[in-house]
C-alpha cells in the first residue's frame, strides 16, 4: 500500500479511526504537518475528567520522546498520576499525519516492522452475548508509533469538531439527531451547547435492535437536557424530545407515536393518553 501511494506521487497521508466520524480531512492541518517537517503528528485533545481512564500522551525521561501510554502500560505506582488531567493534559485521537517518504525509510531500516508495544484485552467472542466465551486479544495501538520517529510531534485540535467517537448506540443516536449537522466542508457541528446525554437501555444495545426501535430515524434532541430510554419503546415519526426526558420501563414493547412530545413524564399524554397511561400502568405493576 505504501509503494501504490508513493508511486501515485502522493507525500503524506491522515489515517484515523473509522469510528471517528470527526476526522475529516483538513486542509489547515495538511498545510501545517507539510511545513513542520515532521515524519508523524498525531491530533490530540485536552483531558477532562471524563478522560482519565484512557491513553494518553507523555514525555519519556530517558530520551525525551514523545510515547502514548495506555493504562495497561502503567506501573500500579503511577496509577495516580496516570489519571491526572493536569499533569498529563492530551489524549490521542487516533488521528493520524505521516509523511509516506519519512515513514518508508523508517520500514526500511526495520525490515517493515515498526516494534509497536503489545496490550493484551480480554473481551467475548460474541460482544452481543456476555455469556460466550471469553477470549484475550493482543492488539498495537497505532498512536503508539509516535515514539518510533525522530521528531514526532502533536498538534491540539478542537474536540467538538475533531473528535467525535461514535463507540455505542447512544453516542449513535445523538449524531444521528438535529444536535448536529453536516457542512459543505463535511464537517460535523453540535447545533446545541451543551450536547443532551443520552442514555439507552438493554434493548438498544446491537446495532439491528437499535435500527428496529427508530424505524424512521432519530427523534429530535434540540430541546433537550437529555434522554433516559429504560423500557422496550419504538419512536415513531417526528418525535420531539424535551427536557430531563425519560421513558419509564415496560412490561412488553411499546410505540411512542407519531408526532409526540417526550419530556420529564413520558411521552406526552395530549397525544395518545391510552399509551401514556398504560405504559405508566405496566411500569408501576413491575
Amino acid at each position: 500500500m505504501l509503494d501504490q501511494l508513493r508511486s501515485a506521487g502522493l507525500r503524506y497521508a491522515m489515517v484515523s479511526n473509522s469510528d471517528n466520524v470527526g476526522a475529516a480531512p483538513s486542509a489547515a492541518v495538511a498545510d501545517w504537518f507539510a511545513r513542520s517537517g515532521a515524519p508523524l503528528a498525531m491530533e490530540v485533545c485536552r483531558r477532562t475528567a471524563a478522560d482519565r481512564k484512557g491513553g494518553h500522551l507523555a514525555v519519556r525521561r530517558a530520551d525525551g520522546r514523545l510515547i502514548l501510554r495506555e493504562k495497561a502500560q502503567t506501573a500500579p505506582e503511577d496509577a495516580g498520576s496516570f489519571g491526572d488531567v493536569d499533569l498529563h493534559r492530551f489524549f490521542n485521537t487516533n488521528t493520524l499525519w505521516l509523511d509516506l517518504d519519512q515513514l518508508d525509510e523508517v520500514l526500511g531500516r526495520t525490515g517493515g516492522v515498526l516494534g509497536l508495544p503489545i496490550i493484551r484485552n480480554e473481551k467475548h467472542v460474541d460482544p452481543t452475548d456476555t455469556g460466550s466465551p471469553r477470549v484475550v486479544q493482543i492488539e498495537t495501538a497505532m498512536g503508539s508509533a509516535i515514539e518510533v520517529f525522530d521528531g514526532a510531534t502533536a498538534i491540539e485540535v478542537p474536540r467538538s469538531s475533531r473528535f467525535r467517537p461514535v463507540k455505542t448506540t447512544d453516542d449513535l443516536l445523538l449524531l444521528r439527531s438535529d444536535a448536529f449537522e453536516l457542512t459543505e466542508q463535511a464537517e460535523l457541528r453540535p447545533t446545541v451547547d451543551p450536547l443532551p446525554l443520552v442514555t439507552l437501555g438493554e434493548h438498544y444495545t446491537t446495532l439491528a435492535s437499535f435500527e428496529s426501535r427508530f424505524p424512521h430515524g432519530a427523534p429530535s434532541l434540540r430541546g433537550a437536557s437529555s434522554l433516559t430510554v429504560e423500557g422496550d419503546w419504538t419512536f415513531g415519526r417526528d418525535v420531539r424530545v424535551v427536557e430531563d426526558a425519560v421513558l419509564p420501563p415496560t412490561p412488553g414493547a411499546r410505540p411512542v407515536p407519531d408526532g409526540a412530545t417526550v419530556g420529564p413524564d413520558g411521552v406526552d399524554a395530549g397525544v395518545d393518553p391510552s399509551i401514556a397511561g398504560s405504559a405508566a400502568a405496566g411500569a408501576a405493576s413491575d
